[in-house]
């Protein structure tokens, strides 16, 4: 199963230099996707138990559309180990004009990272 979410990245969550945003800000769409996955897997919206192999790979920018994605490798008992990845699908042009922007053909890798949920046991 795989669950895919689309986000503008806001300018009020710039806080660096050049409008880049920080990785939390990332970690948390992932769990926004994880959370998605659980309902329509399991009914209930899980808890994050953990992540491993978090790779910020590009920057995120104020201005990007996102497309964040989460898909099921594992299935345990109560676990679910999941595959996340973020691509930058669209970027702001602020060298061309105040609103201007672009689709980036092909999409920017910006995070990847591989985390585990778990949902209650199944009174069924």
């Amino acid at each position: 199963m795989k669950v895919t979410h689309r986000r503008y990245v806001p300018y009020s969550h710039a806080h660096y230099g050049g409008s880049l945003v920080d990785g939390a800000y990332v970690l948390g769409l992932f769990g926004d996707v994880a959370t998605e996955v659980c309902i329509r897997m399991d009914g209930d919206e899980g808890l994050f138990a953990s992540y491993s192999d978090v790779q910020f790979l590009a920057a995120v920018r104020a201005g990007d559309v996102l497309e964040v994605s989460a898909e099921v490798t594992r299935v345990g008992n109560r676990s679910r180990t999941l595959a996340f990845e973020a691509l930058v699908v669209c970027r702001a042009r602020p060298d061309l004009s105040a609103s201007a922007a672009e689709v980036l053909e092909p999409p920017i890798v910006a995070t990847t990272a591989v985390g585990v949920v778990v949902v209650p046991v199944s009174s069924g």
